[in-house]
């Protein structure tokens, strides 16, 4: 993402450092190149598609009950009939999660002067202008926009700055790492790059003039992926080798879990190896609540406060965790007889929950028939009956 525009003289602009260049032998990471580490991309795409598939709600309050309402169109088809808010949120909760930030165009209003279209933009098309310490402009493309027409939605932010970190940017030593060895290995086993190894000659001891024909000789061969024909006095030794196989291995390694910890994901979650094992929980429910409890629920609550900028004031958003908490259907069964036991549950509601309809008479009756009635108590207490 271009954060800023170069500088007019004329203008006083707070902006971020440059970021420095990269050492040589060291690949540049950028918001797409970063998305060839397998950790990225799966950290991306774990919490964009959780959180994106949350059900999307708006309510209200009245007399301190929270009713829902009807959702509007924006929270329906933000980006036009053709995006709907499944991929919106998908797209955007990717940017946030990689960039920081994300950004679109308002290109629609409701009645009360709300967004009612949000067309988004790629975050290296967006510049953000800052005059005196005071949000100025976004150019996008070229073309500068005032704030009010542009959707900036930001995520781990920092006080005085108007945009917020970036976790690639942040995580570019150990991701360019990553794929500086990828790229080692890639030329090692698909280009035949050599490392330092030890040609020998074994039967006489060569001149500088001879080794420096022979090394030429060789390097020519090797370049060419051709056939390289000595004697019987030869021996080559390929010193670095297995060394940097293992180093290989290692590196790969290391980036899967740092990477991990840079974009809020367990590592485990992503299948990679972690040096305790691999945790065993009582339940897939007791994983996915530390996960949505620790790492998603920030998230989804600064989307949720995100989101309720584009309803009336009266009103807010809430996304529905509950999807990501499924529980096996005895534990399930378990908690509705617990919380109707409790009166924190009716039976109807419950068979709410299980998309079922709620019971009829007939049912009730034959409840009634095969278990005995509810309101018929086994036992009686005498009001004021002492022991």
């Amino acid at each position: 993402m271009s954060l800023f525009s170069k500088r007019a003289s004329s203008v006083d602009e707070s902006r971020i450092p440059p970021r420095p260049e990269a050492r040589r032998g060291t690949a540049v990471v950028t918001n797409d190149t970063a998305m060839r580490h397998s950790a990225v991309w799966a950290c991306l795409r774990l919490r964009a598609n959780l959180i994106s598939t949350m059900p999307v709600d708006v309510y209200r309050r009245r007399n301190g009950v929270q009713l829902e309402v009807s959702k509007p169109p924006m929270l329906v088809n933000p980006g036009g009939e053709r995006i709907g808010m499944l991929e919106w949120l998908y797209s955007t909760q990717v940017d946030l999660d990689r960039g920081g930030n994300c950004f679109g165009l308002i290109t629609a209003r409701d009645g009360f002067g709300l967004p009612a279209r949000i067309d988004l933009v790629p975050l290296a098309e967006v510049s953000v202008i800052i005059r005196k310490g005071v949000l100025s402009k976004y150019r996008i493309a070229g073309v500068e926009y005032d704030p009010s027409e542009v959707w900036h939605e930001r995520q781990y932010t920092v006080a005085g700055l108007h945009v917020g970190l970036s976790p690639v940017a942040y995580a570019a030593w150990s991701i360019g790492e990553y794929l500086s060895i990828q790229d080692f290995a890639l030329d090692w086993f698909a280009g035949g790059a050599i490392p330092a190894a030890h040609l020998k000659n074994t039967a006489k001891t060569l001149t500088f003039q001879q080794a420096d024909e022979t090394k030429r000789r060789f390097k020519a061969s090797v370049d060419n992926g051709d056939v390289f024909v000595t004697g019987s006095d030869w021996e080559y030794n390929m010193l670095q080798a297995e060394q940097a196989g293992s180093d290989w291995i290692e590196g790969k390694q290391y980036g899967v879990t740092d990477i991990a910890r840079f974009f809020d994901c367990p590592a485990d979650l992503i299948d990679a190896v972690v040096s305790t094992g691999h945790i065993t929980y009582a339940s897939i429910t007791q994983r996915n609540l530390e996960f949505l409890v620790l790492h998603l629920g920030p998230a989804v609550v600064r989307r949720e406060s995100a989101l309720t900028q584009l309803v009336p004031q009266s009103r807010f958003v809430k996304l529905n965790s509950d999807a990501l908490l499924r529980m096996d259907p005895a534990a399930r069964a378990a908690a509705f007889k617990t919380q109707i036991e409790a009166r924190i549950l009716t039976p109807n509601e419950a068979r709410e929950l299980e998309d079922r309809p709620p019971l009829t008479p007939e049912q009730i009756a034959e409840f009634d028939r095969l278990f005995g009635s509810p309101r018929t108590s086994p036992t009686t207490a005498t009001s004021g009956a002492t022991p």
